[in-house]
């Protein structure tokens, strides 16, 4: 029985008055009045506890927010698109100026039961994660099956190759194929090259039509075509150990939201053309308009890209040019500083700038200075070594 219950009958029923009632059971005589009073105002609903939660939360986040939040996760879900907490926060911020936390994005969701709960998942802090400095310094290829509705034509589907960026992770070159071949994954290869520019190594799994190297023992020691290409533009060649796909991770990765949106869209391919103009509107979509998690500041991988020097395969990876890269923010007085020489240099990149994330492209006196989102370039300089302050002209 509840105290307020035993108090109230002590009263009511016993005679006791409400001083006697609040000396037998520990009570101020305040406490017994406004129970009394309760009593008599609501009946036996005075009987039941009370939360002792406020009425009101003046820092709680605003109802419109989270019927945003809800409606940002639905539409993204339906799209094929990521549709966690980061992405959210990054479209609240970018397409309507409103800024919440990725823990309260979660606890909205989480409240309103659109997250499923895994924790048999593995936690993300076992992986051993690595990353390319610069873009083309390592390409990842992996290919996969998605079906076709004209299973007539495609009764087990086709196939779909991708050649992906490890650093900036831009959908370098996608496309379908009924199977995938060493002649297909070598055109693929240079069609890619020819665009973007040779990397100075790729990184696939021991798939027969990238490797022989683990084929049988006459074939031992061999080079398919694309092995003997990698060679010839002298390219470094990497394969993941065997079983272990998770090394080739950015590419499984990529392919998994890829077929996540592809199932999304309400008319399904019957052809390979048809296929191709899904996937060609995913890479634009991926590469240019959508956030990516993995990235700094949440950047598209095409602005990520661009505002990248490249790496290149062969001996001029090896220039004596001293070459770095720095990331940093500009400060209240639109400056940012950088060591050259023994001492610190302050540049001066604008007030209007102030608080922009901005990545530093060096070489030896050469400066560039690009905005980390957009890939803007803001400045180009060489360094004036006989001034600390390097003015804008």
């Amino acid at each position: 029985m509840s105290r307020a219950r035993l108090v109230i009958t002590a009263v009511t029923l016993q005679g006791l008055t409400q001083a006697e009632a609040a000396r037998t059971y520990g009570l101020s005589e305040a406490t017994v009045s406004r129970l009394m009073a309760r009593y008599r105002a609501e009946g036996e609903a005075a009987f039941e506890p009370r939360s002792r939660a406020p009425r009101t939360s003046p820092r709680a986040t605003p109802s419109a927010t989270v019927d945003l939040v809800l409606r940002l996760r639905k539409q993204l879900a339906e799209s094929g698109h990521d549709a966690g907490a980061e992405t959210i926060a990054w479209h609240l911020a970018r397409h309507h100026d409103v800024t919440v936390s990725r823990a309260t994005i979660h606890r909205i969701l989480t409240r309103h039961g659109t997250i499923t709960p895994e924790p048999k998942k593995r936690p993300k802090s076992s992986y051993t994660r690595f990353e390319a400095a610069m873009p083309n310094e390592c390409w990842q290829s992996d290919f996969t099956h998605y079906p076709l509705t004209d299973t007539t034509t495609f009764p087990t589907g086709v196939e779909i190759i991708t050649w992906l960026d490890d650093c900036t992770r831009y959908a370098l070159h996608v496309s379908a194929h009924r199977a995938i071949t060493t002649p297909i994954v070598t055109a693929t290869f240079r069609k890619a090259a020819g665009r973007h520019g040779i990397p100075a190594s790729t990184l696939t799994d021991n798939g027969m039509v990238y490797t022989v190297r683990l084929a049988s023992i006459g074939h031992r020691g061999g080079r398919n075509g694309f092995e003997q290409q990698l060679r010839e533009w002298h390219v470094i060649q990497k394969n993941s150990r065997p079983n272990h796909p998770t090394t080739c991770g950015k590419v499984e990765r990529f392919q998994q939201t890829m077929k996540n949106w592809l199932r999304a869209q309400p008319t399904q391919p019957a052809t390979i053309a048809a296929l191709q103009v899904l996937l060609d509107q995913f890479c634009h979509e991926y590469n240019t308009a959508r956030p990516h998690r993995s990235l700094p500041h949440r950047a598209t991988p095409d602005a990520r890209y661009n505002a990248l020097p490249k790496a290149v395969p062969g001996p001029s990876r090896d220039a004596e040019t001293h070459d770095r890269i720095r990331h940093d923010i500009v400060d209240k007085s639109g400056t940012v500083t950088l060591r050259v020489a023994g001492q610190l240099r302050h540049i001066g990149v604008g007030r209007t700038h102030t608080r922009t994330h901005v990545i530093l492209l060096i070489q030896d006196l050469e400066v560039s200075i690009i905005n980390a989102i957009t890939g803007e370039l803001l400045r180009e300089l060489t360094i004036d070594t006989t001034k600390d302050y390097q003015p804008r002209k």
